[in-house]
């Protein structure tokens, strides 16, 4: 996580002033106000505190109620999220991450996160810290991470400043997670000018853990030492949670200083000695300085535990002479954690950090108060009740007002019979293969070690889920993140429904059972009544899916504020609810790959094919049309389509499976023949239009593959399912044939695939 950084007017007053007095004195609403409060907001603070706070309690104030630490214009709707399931055994809310038994005494702890605006602003640190700082949620709870999955989304790939961002973003990304040692397996990259100066940079990672060694995020014991352990605080990153809810403007370089700075080498040790420290019991819990630094550690931590702390902040050791207090609470310096010991246990904990040459001080002890103080130099510099400043806590829960947009109405007057079809066909299927969403993002991929630490733990088959083996088990964990933000910008209800199940078709065309999922919810701002229904809508089309898929959300995040403010003009992105989905592949032996496997086998569609191309990529950029509602979608006919695929694959009845989505059906068969150089020869449906059949993109549906020997038995099995199935045609040697004509060679189809990508980033 991150938060906002002091504006001008905090620093020209501490210059103008004496430094002690301005800190010392009764804050006013106007700087509440530069410090990112509302006025009524700094009244809430003065009746809780039943006094005027000071410039530094009203600091803390300030980053731990923005809307990234708070979720204060969230909360209401994220509680109607479902949270329990088959699964679960550490729900959204109660820790750092939530947790899901995989059985067999292990769990899997899986998060995601954005750092949208630091990336925005400094591609290469933004995105690099947001790595880091997703896997110290990971392993701060005793898991060691295994993988590691991200969704980007840029701006227009013809401008500059995109290409400026997205090698930035993609070599932070890869230079922290490989030096760091954790794969990454999967991902998604979208590009859509609504992004052009809002990128989002989402983060997931996934670890394993002994389900009775998990570390609590909870304070305990008045008289039990705090611990700062790993690096020195410095000033890099002050009150980033803060800048993380505000809008990115023309004037947002000024912000700089609210990007941390990330070293994955320093947070390497800290894995290391964090693993060291759960295999002793001299912790009673530990908690990531991310967002908010020191101020979110110390009062969530005392909050969650019912106590409170006495911090003292002249022995935080830090990286610059004579850091103030707020300077020292709001820095969100990277690579830190706050622990607590058990008491007269100091020396196991010294002793390890030592071990790996990190700091490991004593800066505070519990207390049975609930409130924390905060000390320097032998003087109470704040003293807040911990409760008062946390989500769920005294932290405000708004409910704001929200109105359909007039585009919403608008869009559902689409007509595809006044599209004309093209007559070259092909000359659309050349040119959705080589456009930037479809395209292969092998120049993202490839700066990512996808085998980085693993020991062969990961398998890098071309599947539709990144897998990986669960050692000394028979099991794997497969895992993806889903959103097509077109389709949740034309309806967000709709549209996340479809976030969800694609996920979950994801997860069981790579052989898996679909088990929780996180969340990474990026929309505009949320006193804007259009954004905020986008939001709303998102929720409950969320909540809809994961009932149906028992797909319980076990956390993530809330990122408002993605939009741009160009001419005094909010331009907001496209809503983008990332769904990052895990599940369980109880044999791993049962892994199933999406390319075609030889020459003659037959190619089946699986799931109702109409005549739609609403919210394509073709509609949209061949045609320029972005005027539509989301695509054909069912809810029910995709769950008892995912139950079909999951006993075609027990059965053994299927070579190859792959679903259907972005691009639609002629993509889906280019995907599954670029592996082995293979092709396909098919018939189209006279009853549909041949551009809808081959490019719309009407959900619930799967390609599989299968030997003649094995029709029988397939045929057998699907009639039993209920699920629509259509023979398509069958696997070539290399050609693309669609209707007896020919689309080309899969060698020729696949290098514009391959290498459309670099050649825009580089032109």
């Amino acid at each position: 996580m991150v938060f906002e950084p002091l504006d001008m007017f905090i620093f020209v007053t501490l210059k103008n002033k004496s430094m002690e007095s301005t800190l010392h004195q009764e804050a006013t609403v106007e700087q509440a106000i530069e410090l990112g409060l509302r006025a009524d907001e700094f009244e809430m603070i003065k009746e809780i505190l039943g006094r005027t706070p000071n410039f530094t309690e009203t600091s803390v104030y300030s980053v731990m109620w923005s809307e990234h630490c708070s979720y204060k214009n969230s909360i209401f709707w994220l509680k109607q999220l479902p949270k329990d399931g088959p699964h679960m055994l550490v729900k959204a809310g109660e820790e750092n991450a939530g947790l899901v038994d995989l059985g067999d005494g292990i769990g899997c702890v899986f998060k995601i996160e954005s750092h949208n605006h630091p990336s925005a602003l400094e591609p290469y640190q933004g995105a690099a810290t947001g790595v880091g700082g997703i896997n110290r949620d990971i392993f701060t709870m005793g898991a060691r991470p295994i993988a590691q999955l991200n969704s980007l989304r840029f701006g227009d790939i013809e401008a500059d400043r995109t290409k400026w961002l997205v090698k930035g973003v993609v070599k932070g990304i890869g230079d922290y997670g490989n030096s760091f040692g954790i794969p990454i397996v999967g991902g998604e990259v979208f590009f859509d000018s609504s992004y052009n100066q809002n990128p989002l940079v989402n983060a997931f990672s996934a670890g394993l853990i002994d389900t009775k060694k998990v570390i609590s995020a909870k304070a305990k014991g008045p008289g039990n030492p705090v611990y700062i352990v790993g690096s020195a605080t410095g000033k890099d990153g002050i009150a980033g949670a803060a800048f993380a809810s505000k809008d990115i403007t023309e004037d947002s370089a000024s912000d700089l200083p609210s990007v941390q700075v990330g070293d994955p080498f320093q947070e390497k040790l800290l894995l290391e000695a964090t693993m060291e420290l759960a295999e002793t019991n001299a912790i009673v819990g530990m908690q990531d300085m991310g967002a908010a630094g020191i101020t979110c550690s110390t009062c969530e931590m005392s909050a969650g535990g019912g106590v409170g702390m006495d911090i003292y902040l002249d022995k935080v050791p830090t990286r610059q002479e004579n850091m103030l207090p707020y300077e020292i609470l709001l820095s969100e310096s990277q690579e830190r954690m706050l622990v607590v010991v058990k008491k007269g246990e100091d020396e196991v904990v010294k002793s390890i950090f030592d071990k790996w040459d990190l700091h490991a001080e004593e800066i505070g002890v519990v207390t049975d108060t609930g409130r924390v103080r905060y000390h320097m130099h032998g003087e109470i510099v704040g003293d807040v009740p911990a409760e008062s400043l946390v989500l769920g806590g005294g932290a405000p829960q708004n409910q704001r007002e929200y109105s359909e947009p007039a585009y919403f109405q608008e869009y559902k007057k689409f007509d595809i019979t006044k599209v004309e079809q093209p007559k070259d066909l092909k000359e659309v299927a050349m040119f959705l293969l080589q456009h930037p969403n479809i395209a292969s993002k092998r120049w993202v991929y490839e700066q990512y070690d996808s085998m980085v630490g693993t020991k062969n733990m990961v398998t890098n088959q071309p599947s539709d889920a990144g897998v990986v083996n669960i050692k000394g088990t028979n099991k794997a964990l497969a895992m993806t993140v889903d959103c097509n933000s077109r389709y949740v910008n034309a309806d967000p209800e709709v549209g996340t429904m479809i976030a969800v199940s694609e996920a979950a078709r994801n997860i069981t065309c790579a052989g898996g059972e679909p088990s929780a999922i996180t969340n990474c919810l990026n929309f505009g701002n949320p006193y804007n009544p259009e954004s905020y229904w986008q939001f709303v809508g998102a929720i409950k089309g969320m909540s809809a899916a994961c009932l149906k898929f028992a797909t319980p959300v076990t956390g993530g995040n809330v990122s408002f504020y993605n939009q741009s403010v160009i001419g005094g003009v909010e331009v907001p992105v496209f809503p983008t609810p990332t769904i990052g989905m895990i599940g369980v592949l109880e044999d791993k032996s049962k892994l199933m790959t999406l390319d075609f496997k030889q020459k003659g086998d037959l190619i089946f569609i699986l799931g109702e094919t109409v005549e739609d191309i609403a919210s394509s990529e073709y509609l949209a950029s061949y045609h320029k049309i972005q005027a539509s509602p989301a695509p054909h979608f069912d809810l029910e006919k995709e769950y008892v389509l995912h139950q079909a695929i999951k006993g075609l694959i027990k059965n053994s009845l299927v070579t190859a499976v792959h679903d259907c989505s972005d691009g639609g059906l002629f993509v889906t068969l280019s995907e599954m023949s670029f592996p082995r150089g293979l092709g396909f020869d098919i018939v189209t449906d006279s009853e549909i239009r041949e551009d809808a059949f081959l490019f719309g993109e009407s959900q619930g549906r799967v390609v599989v593959s299968l030997s003649e020997d094995q029709e029988e038995d397939f045929i057998e099995y699907m009639l039993s399912t209920g699920v629509n199935f259509t023979l398509l045609g069958h696997v070539t040697k290399g050609k693309f044939v669609v209707d007896d004509e020919h689309y080309g060679f899969c060698h020729e189809a696949k290098d514009i695939f391959d290498n459309a990508l670099a050649m825009k980033l580089e032109k």
